[in-house]
This record gives structure tokens, sequence and C-alpha cells, in this order.
């Protein structure tokens, strides 16, 4: 069973529409319990860092999810992926889970409209499970003004937008997928699948 993260920050039903389409057992749910008895979490996110762990805080969750990244597959998604890295500076700064070094910054983008809104094409770095049904220049959905800054060895997958962006991250148990796989059609289905069998293995 998979546990998707509510905690008042998150785009919940389109990602559990997508695991139902793929018939992935899940729940939603913001009881720590509920995340110690799950197989594997999924966090989403939308919105400001400063606010996602603001609300994180207020529902007790911030402990758990550290304790349970180091037992069980965890992907976050957008602001999901963003909150899993050190701090972020939107706002103010403000630290994260740090389950990923680094930290997220305002897109470098002079001459590109932020945030950054549509399809764009993945290149792929790293081998890994997730990306076992994906190809370099496959097309998956983004919405962000803010990226995540990393050492390589985190970065999965990569895109352009004026600059290089860190597009999937991965950190042992630990995944992040800036843009929207419940979004990214075949693609993202093909990812979320993925993970689905990572939890079960």
């Amino acid at each position: 069973m998979i546990a998707i993260v509510d905690y008042g920050a998150g785009n919940l039903f389109s990602v559990k529409n997508a695991c139902d389409f793929l018939s992935l057992e899940t729940v939603i749910t913001g009881k720590a319990s509920v995340l110690e008895a799950a197989d594997g979490i999924i966090l989403p996110g939308v919105g400001a860092f400063p606010d996602a762990m603001k609300k994180l805080g207020a529902a007790g969750l911030i402990p758990t999810l550290k304790s349970q990244a180091e037992k069980k597959p965890l992907l976050g998604i957008c602001l999901g992926m963003q909150i899993l890295f050190d701090y972020g500076t939107e706002f103010e700064k403000c630290d994260g889970l740090g389950l990923i070094p680094g930290h997220v910054g305002r897109l470098p983008c002079k001459d590109l409209k932020l945030p950054q809104i549509g399809w764009n094409s993945l290149s792929l770095r790293q081998s890994t499970p997730i990306l076992a049904d994906t190809k370099d220049g496959d097309y998956v959905y983004f919405v962000h003004s803010f990226g995540a800054v990393c050492d390589a060895r985190y970065i999965l997958a990569s895109t352009e937008y004026g600059c290089a962006v860190s597009a999937l991250v991965g950190n042992r148990n630990v995944f992040g997928a800036q843009f929207h796989p419940e979004k990214s059609g075949e693609v993202g289905l093909a990812m979320l699948k993925n993970f689905g069998r990572l939890v079960v293995q």
C-alpha cells in the first residue's frame, strides 16, 4: 500500500486517480501511523516551500517522513520534490526535509517566462528503475519557478529551460520529480508504475 501524504498542500486526487488507473493500492492520509504502516509514500505538493514545511510541521509529520524515508521508497512530486532538499529560498530561507543534499532556488532563466508551464523533454542522466520505460527526449509536464541545485550524483534526469533544470532526482530510497508524472500521459504513468514496483519489492 502506498500512502499519499495529505498535509494541505498537495494535488492529491489527480495523483490518486493516476495510481488507481494503474491498480496501485493507495490511501490519502495525514496520519503518521498510516505512513509508518505503508509500503511506500508519495509526497505531492503545490504552492510555496515555506508554507509546505509549516503545514508538515503543524501536522507533526516531519519526523515521520524523515524516519520512513530510511526504510521504504518515497516519491516527492513538484513542491513535494523541492522540500526533500536541505533548504529553499522562496520568499525566505527555509529548512526542508534534508533527504537529498542540496537546495532549491529560483530558476535563473532571464529571457524566459516563469513559471515554466507546459511540456518539456527529458535528458536521462543515470539508470534507475523508475526510468526503466522512459526514453531520452520523452516529454513530461512542468509547472514551477524554482528548481533544485545539487551534485550531479543525485540528478537522474534533467531538462532545459534557459538553463539545466533538475527534473528527476534520487538518493537511495528517496526520489523526486519536478514535473507532474500524474499529468504526463503514458510517460508519467510508466514512472508511477515503476515506483509501485519498487514499493512491492
